[in-house]
């Protein structure tokens, strides 16, 4: 920014073409570099609005971030979803400059005489905001302080009192005279509605839901069926139940169970094969199309009214691809790429083969593609579905997504993107930043102390251009840890995902503990669900103590009863003398809740520690003894600045603590 105040390095700011990331009801901070030559004082405030809103932009007064730094900060929070903007406006502050030069000289014994033209200038200053007519209510306490200052007859101490007192000087701070006003530039934020920051997932396949016949063979399950799980994911706590693709699946090159993405698998299914969901369109249809054995349309509205019923939002995948038999082969094979012997190339991520799948090629006609692409979003907006989650988004062209998102946000701006890209920074954080709501992460892969401290730090630090979603497994990634480390794995893992981030998410099949992989070394499950039906008995697993679903479940009474692990933003990770256990707190800006967690990285052994808590970093002051309320014991404590812990993994995993 050039002017006559210098204003740099504005916060939130995400690459300079982009707009910032927000929810409604969230704190949300401003920060920027303030300064000016000289001695002379400056302010500063932000100019907050809703793009396109009515009325007067909202001005929130900023504060200095600490002496000698030029820093200044101030927090806003959007009362509705769309498109907000902000500036920070700088100016010369003469009564904060006056205030301090007349402390200064005073305390240095200047005396009447030498402060005479001081005392005229401060009664000037008291006028110019006593004639304003918002200030009639003060204009006799205004006027009183600037008669005070020009009263020769009295001494210095009762001339400057009144001007000096705390009315007059709130009354000059609250409504300041500006000189030199300098505004900034323009900022964006885009504030979405509160799922995009804070949810619990669940992850099913409906086709699994039929349950078995009475020879024991899977029945492939419906809508109708899959309806019936609901009431056992919503009574969990989670918020949004996400289904894979549900689309008609190719008939060609099929896969089987056990075989599917290897060298040397065999691509030709057996009859009877339900084949991968991933691998879309048959001659049955495509991406608007519903699978005929999952049921109807109008049998798919029904399981979203029922969902929607029980508090739950139905996710649905988006998966930019096209089995050999696609619709799209045939009519648009311009959107596909031809490999020199004139076949179209499949997909591959060598060694892995997916002799299945064909890649989109979005180069040959982009208007027609990205069209076609619209249209299919639209149409399952209009069928309820306001969350996607976007297969390998990574795959596909950055201005692709740039376009398709925010064109469906001008339109329905409740609809969220989850990024489903496990890969590298840069495309991450870039997806991020072209629009993507939420974005799957490393997280699976972070099991040790210091590498979950550097992820959940870095995550925080960007909330303003990523929201992490922690999945614990997905049908693609059973992680080493959970096939052997046993129970105590499984709980652990859970309650890092549910309060390191707002949002974290759940593959059916983790309550229960599924955890043998197809082969050694291997991060994909034995009889995988993508490629089989996969029934499963979560009732009986209860009934025997064989389920995690308690505790999946208390960790999401927990998330919803305490605002400080709905937010992303304020997390700190305290000290403790045993790598074994990773200790952080979260504090909530605007309701001032605060948790703090304990939790045991060790699946099998006891482990025992003191965790020395950051007493500033809680709000307090050093040496306080507090209490707290442990949400997962529902025991009471008296806590400080050092504090014994042990950690048992069959009886519990973690310390969740609420400060009372």
């Amino acid at each position: 920014m050039t002017g006559r105040l210098g204003i740099d390095e504005v916060t939130p700011e995400v690459g300079g073409r982009h707009p910032s990331k927000a929810v409604v009801g969230e704190s949300i901070p401003i920060g920027a570099t303030v300064w000016r030559e000289g001695h002379d004082a400056v302010a500063a405030n932000v100019v907050w609005k809703k793009l396109g809103a009515g009325g007067p932009a909202a001005l929130v007064r900023m504060t200095p971030t600490g002496t000698g730094t030029d820093g200044w900060a101030a927090s806003v929070v959007a009362d509705e979803p769309g498109l907000w903007t902000f500036r920070v406006d700088a100016w010369s502050d003469p009564w904060a400059t006056w205030r301090r030069a007349t402390h200064a000289k005073v305390n240095a014994g200047q005396g009447v005489e030498e402060l005479a033209n001081d005392l005229e200038n401060g009664a000037r200053l008291i006028e110019r905001v006593g004639r304003r007519p918002a200030e009639r209510a003060h204009r006799d306490l205004l006027f009183g302080a600037a008669a005070a200052l020009r009263d020769t007859a009295a001494e210095l101490p009762a001339r400057l009192a009144l001007a000096w007192s705390e009315p007059v000087d709130t009354i000059m701070t609250e409504r300041p005279v500006r000189e030199l006003l300098t505004r900034g530039r323009v900022h964006q934020v885009w504030v979405d509605r509160r799922r995009a920051l804070f949810g619990s997932w669940y992850e099913i396949f409906p086709r699994s839901t039929g349950g078995r016949d009475e020879t024991g063979q899977a029945v492939h399950g419906t809508f109708v069926t899959a309806a019936k799980d609901l009431e056992r994911i919503a009574g969990m706590g989670f918020d949004v139940v996400y289904l894979p693709p549900i689309h008609p699946i190719g008939e060609v090159n099929r896969k089987g169970p056990n075989t599917a993405e290897f060298p040397g698998g065999n691509p030709d299914a057996e009859p009877g094969v339900v084949g991968s969901p991933w691998a879309i369109g048959s001659a049955e249809g495509g991406h608007d199309a519903i699978h005929p054995d999952l049921g109807t349309l109008e049998e798919f509205d029904e399981f979203v009214e029922q969902a929607r019923a029980l508090g739950l939002e139905v996710a649905l995948d988006l998966a930019l691809q096209a089995a050999p038999d696609h619709p799209w082969v045939t009519s648009h094979p311009e959107w596909f790429t031809t490999r020199p012997d004139g076949t179209i190339a499949y997909a591959e991520n060598p060694p892995k083969r997916y002799q299945d799948i064909y890649p989109i090629n979005f180069d040959n006609d982009p208007e027609g593609l990205y069209a076609e692409v619209y249209r299919v979003c639209v149409h399952w907006i209009e069928h309820g579905v306001r969350i996607f989650r976007v297969d390998n988004p990574h795959t596909k062209p950055p201005n692709f997504w740039h376009w398709l998102i925010w064109k469906i946000k001008s339109e329905y701006p409740d609809v969220l993107f989850l990024a489903e890209a496990f890969t590298r920074p840069a495309r991450l954080y870039g997806l991020a930043r072209l629009g993507f709501t939420q974005s799957y992460t490393y997280f699976t892969w972070r099991t040790g102390k210091q590498e979950l401290v550097d992820f959940a730090a870095e995550h925080a630090a960007r909330a303003d251009e990523c929201r992490p979603n922690l999945f614990v497994n997905t049908p693609d990634i059973l992680h080493a840890s959970l096939q052997h480390g046993g129970r105590g794995m499984f709980a652990l893992r859970a309650a890092l995902a549910a309060t390191l981030a707002p949002t974290w998410g759940v593959y059916s099949g983790y309550e229960l503990f599924e955890h043998e992989a197809v082969r050694p070394g291997s991060e994909e499950y034995l009889d995988s669900e993508k490629y089989q039906l996969r029934p499963r008995d979560f009732d009986a697993a209860v009934a025997a103590g064989n389920s995690l679903a308690p505790w999946i479940t208390r960790l999401n009474e927990i998330r919803n009863a305490h605002p400080a692990l709905q937010q992303l933003r304020e997390l700190h990770f305290h000290y403790v003398d045993n790598d074994a256990l990773i200790a952080y707190s979260k504090t909530d800006p605007v309701s001032g809740d605060t948790v703090i967690c304990v939790v045991s990285l060790d699946p099998a052994q006891a482990q025992q520690g003191t965790v020395w808590l950051d007493l500033p970093a809680l709000g307090l002051e050093w040496g306080a003894h507090f209490g707290v309320h442990d949400e997962v014991t529902r025991e009471g404590y008296t806590w400080s600045q050092a504090n014994f812990v042990r950690l048992e993994p069959w009886r519990t995993v973690c310390h969740i603590l609420s400060l009372r």
